[in-house]
């Protein structure tokens, strides 16, 4: 029962995560799982599993806050679905391990670039989107995306979020909706990958539900907290998020030392809160200009 309750915790964390940032639900989750000792596949059946149910519920709940823009969903999904089946079918013959770091090198950098436009570019990031993007942009950012998340455990987001953020002047919300939305296909597509390769006898039923409920609760919340949240602080937020997560992946990689790491952790960490810190000064002097001139 303890173990549950724990699982039900990490399903509430990482939807929060997810629901609010827009990614990291598969990573955080897996990671987690992982710190309690459930075998690696056995975790990434169940949290893809979860999947399927909390992000039905993230979708409801981001349409119900008018965070999603349908045209982008409805760009994403098929193309996103065959890629996360392809996936799940594909991780079966090569390990992941062995593709995370290259994607983890280009979601960095992707990180970095969120952050410099969200940082320094506040008269921009409000305006809507001068261009529309055709299939030529969402079919190889939907296949790619899902792809990486079925062979990674984790993808959709990390990589679907930041490309539209930088590639397109989409508000955060809009982005971090559409992408949470459209991810319900994903999850079902990479789902069913996976139950061909690995079969029932992988996935722990209860451990699945515990997940399952976690996120529901957290849901509904997360998708309140991304209407609310400034247009510039949400974008700071998601690209340190991009950065802590895919940092994490290359210094396993690169087999770094426990000091490097906890090193590198601690400067990332100060400089991302000073990033913060400086959006939260510059948004308060702009209520403090606004209500001068009042």
């Amino acid at each position: 029962m303890r173990r549950l309750i724990i699982l039900a915790l990490i399903g509430l964390a990482a939807q929060l995560v997810d629901g609010s940032l827009g990614m990291a639900y598969g990573v955080t989750s897996t990671s987690l799982l992982l710190m309690f000792g459930i075998a690696p596949a056995v975790a990434s059946a169940s949290v893809h599993m979860a999947e399927v149910v909390t992000t039905a519920a993230s979708g409801v709940s981001h349409i119900r806050f008018g965070n999603v823009d349908k045209q982008v969903v409805n760009k994403l999904i098929i193309p996103g679905s065959i890629g996360a089946f392809l996936g799940a079918i594909f991780l079966g013959s090569i390990p992941g391990d062995i593709i995370k770091p290259y994607v983890s090198v280009f979601l960095l950098l992707l990180g970095v670039f969120v952050i410099y436009r969200f940082l320094f570019k506040f008269s921009n990031v409000n305006k809507p989107s001068v261009k529309k993007r055709g299939k030529k942009f969402f079919v190889p950012l939907g296949f790619i995306a899902g792809f990486f998340d079925a062979t990674g455990g984790g993808g959709w987001g990390p990589i679907a979020t930041p490309v539209l953020l930088t590639s397109s002047k989409m508000e955060p919300r809009k982005v971090i909706g559409s992408v949470d939305t459209s991810e319900f296909a994903i999850a079902v597509s990479s789902t069913i990958g996976f139950l061909l390769t690995l079969g029932w006898s992988q996935v722990n039923v209860q451990w699945v539900i515990a997940l399952m409920i976690g996120g529901l609760i957290a849901a509904p919340i997360a998708a309140w907290l991304v209407k609310i949240i400034p247009t510039n602080l949400l974008g700071t937020l998601v690209g340190g998020i991009i950065i802590l997560t895919n940092i994490r992946t290359l210094l396993g990689a690169l087999g770094a030392s426990q000091t490097i790491s906890l090193f590198t952790y601690g400067s990332l960490a100060i400089l991302w809160a000073t990033a913060i810190g400086f959006v939260v000064y510059k948004l308060r002097q702009g209520v403090a200009g606004t209500a001068s001139l009042e």
